[in-house]
């Protein structure tokens, strides 16, 4: 059975887009994890809520809970508790955000009105620099998506130590791709980096998601992950 991933965004879409890294992987796990809590918190408290708008049970079945002693040191430890549990997966994750691997590949992004510019320079003698537009919808083939699909994408390997530098030209911008957890921003004269490990090949969309101006729409980001071999020969194609 072929398994069809959710890599970009659809309509009337409610869950996160399937993870395509290590880190989104982890952003998921987490939601899921706190969604338990929610759950919990928000079945106990409605139920508390409806009993005391309800006159007969108000009068009779919730007249223990005024001026509890008990009441008041479980709903002061319980919450307590319950931030105690969610912290501490919390801090695991927030430090791997940080965590620089010695990459194999550094991919600098630069945010421009309205583009993204590119550079690869790891092997030696090889520079590569290019520009990123978003196509118009006159220039869109059969099957690509509109204000997302772009004339040039960035093509990086999979299963490879990956280390992306993100700057801007003139004003802030932010270089989110959602299907790696990624959103750092991207600001002048500064230069912001994140770890990003690619699990499987596919096609990767993102935006930019910061207001940046009148064309901020046109500041599509597409990464297609490709095998080794597939990268250095487009490496080669500059």
């Amino acid at each position: 059975m072929i398994k069809v991933y959710n890599d970009v965004a659809e309509n009337y879409q409610i869950l996160m887009q399937d993870p395509a890294s290590p880190i989104m992987a982890g952003i998921v796990e987490f939601h899921d994890y706190i969604l338990y809590y929610l759950i919990i918190i928000l079945t106990i408290v409605s139920y508390f809520i409806l009993a005391r708008i309800s006159t007969n049970r108000g009068a009779v079945g919730l007249k223990y809970l005024n001026h509890s002693t008990i009441l008041e040191i479980i709903w002061t430890t319980l919450p307590a508790i319950i931030l105690v549990l969610i912290a501490i997966p919390s801090f695991k994750l927030l430090y791997s955000l940080d965590e620089i691997v010695k990459p194999a590949v550094t991919l600098k992004a630069k945010g421009n009105q309205w583009f993204w510019s590119y550079e690869i320079s790891d092997i030696e003698g090889l520079d590569v620099n290019f520009d990123s537009y978003t196509k118009s919808d006159d220039d869109l083939l059969p099957g690509e998506l509109r204000l997302l699909d772009v004339d040039n994408r960035v093509l990086l390997p999979i299963h490879t130590p990956i280390r992306v530098l993100v700057t801007a030209e003139d004003v802030l911008h932010s270089f989110a791709v959602p299907s790696f957890g990624i959103k750092i921003d991207a600001i002048p004269g500064r230069l912001n980096h994140t770890p990003l490990y690619i699990l499987r090949p596919g096609v990767y969309y993102g935006q930019c998601s910061e207001l940046c101006g009148t064309a901020h729409y046109n500041m599509s980001i597409v990464i297609e992950g490709v095998k080794q071999s597939d990268y250095i020969n487009w490496l080669l194609s500059f």
